[in-house]
């Protein structure tokens, strides 16, 4: 693999993104890329590493050094074979907040329009941080000190696109900022006028993203399946991170979520369903789906039971189109998703992603014998 040459200039890195996980590296960056190799994007990524792992420091030092690395693409899209290597070559840099947070600061003051952000499980939480440290711990913290810093600097808002796996995790996000701001600002004489810059000059902007990363490449980048979707729910004055066929601004994110919670994860959830009750017979997904007393019922129930309850929200044509390319990224070839894997926490997904449906079908009049029997477990 050639080594970028780049100097450390991040001018036309108006994309700041917490998170050097391989799922950003191959779905996000991998997009912008693509996307300014058309000529239809501008705008590279500055990532910042921001844990306290120092394998993640490891891995930040090496991304700063290389910029760009291989993602392989392997599956089916549209009923054809795709096996190949693309080069992300989006990445202007990387910083690591922890040792370099000035140039990070300086950075997203002065360059910074849109901020991304993919961060662990516990990503959100503050504990007894405050963003009036040199180096906030948490992500709100960091993210409150730098937007106070463009603020304190006259500069206009950015826009916020969260990747979390969260439930309307830019409001969310928002309200953590906001509420960091309003107590570490207490009794300064701009407080308010923050305040309201972060609620009418920033735009917060609710996103659903959807690609498996099945695992890294070492020493830098990913294998992943050929399906992206990276929806971001259209706001007022919102600054668009690039231009491509996987990246779709919509008005309303509830039908692309109704879709992947009650079709894709609904579906997963009863094959695993199916999987325990006859005896875990198969390792994988693909392999279920080649086995009959599992995809059948699989088949069955999305077909009787889910598609007609959800296409009183949604055109059948829509669902069927959706469950047919959640079907061929099942049957991937070239991807080794454990169904033990899935199967965990398997109750509770059960109630969110099954109960919901049946309730819809109760308040139909409509019969959902299958998803009955799963849910009585």
């Amino acid at each position: 693999m050639t080594l970028s040459r780049h100097t450390n200039d991040y001018r036309d890195a108006g994309i700041v993104q917490f998170g050097t996980g391989r799922f950003l590296l191959a779905h996000v960056d991998a997009l912008v890329s693509e996307s300014l190799e058309s000529g239809e994007s501008d705008q590279r990524i500055l990532v910042v590493q921001s844990s306290t792992r120092e394998e993640g420091k490891r891995k930040a030092r090496l991304l700063a050094e290389r910029r760009r690395y291989p993602v392989r693409i392997r599956g089916r899209r549209d009923g054809e074979a795709i096996d190949r290597e693309q080069t992300v070559d989006s990445v202007a840099g990387c910083l690591i907040a922890a040792e370099q947070w000035d140039a990070l600061e300086r950075h997203v003051i002065e360059h910074a329009r849109i901020i991304v952000s993919n961060t662990a499980d516990n990503g959100y939480e503050i504990g007894d941080d405050s963003s009036l440290a040199t180096v906030p711990a948490s992500f709100p913290g960091k993210l409150t000190h730098l937007l106070r810093a463009r603020f304190e600097a006259g500069n206009d808002g950015l826009t916020i696109l969260p990747c979390e796996l969260i439930e309307h995790s830019a409001s969310r996000l928002q309200s953590l900022v906001t509420a960091m701001a309003r107590r570490d600002g207490a009794g300064t004489p701009d407080s308010e006028a923050f305040l309201d810059w972060l609620d009418n000059r920033c735009v917060w902007a609710d996103t659903l993203v959807d690609r498996i990363v099945s695992e890294p490449l070492e020493p830098l980048g990913a294998i992943a399946e050929p399906y992206a979707l990276w929806a971001i729910q259209r706001r007022p004055g919102m600054a668009i991170p690039c231009t491509h066929s996987d990246v779709e601004i919509v008005d309303d994110l509830g039908p692309q979520a109704m879709c992947k919670l009650h079709i894709l994860n609904l579906a997963h959830t009863y094959l695993v369903d199916r999987w325990q009750r006859e005896g875990r017979p198969v390792e994988f997904v693909r392999e279920a789906m080649e086995h009959s007393a599992l995809v059948d019922p699989l088949h069955a129930v999305l077909e009787d039971e889910v598609l007609p309850t959800l296409a009183t929200e949604l055109p059948m044509t829509r669902l069927q189109r959706y469950l047919a390319v959640t079907l061929e990224r099942f049957a991937n070839p070239f991807l080794d998703h454990s169904l033990a894997d899935i199967a965990q926490n398997h109750a509770a997904k059960r109630q969110r992603r099954l109960q919901p449906v049946v309730d819809k079908a109760r308040l139909q009049g409509r019969a959902t014998p299958r998803l009955d029997d799963a849910l009585s477990q």
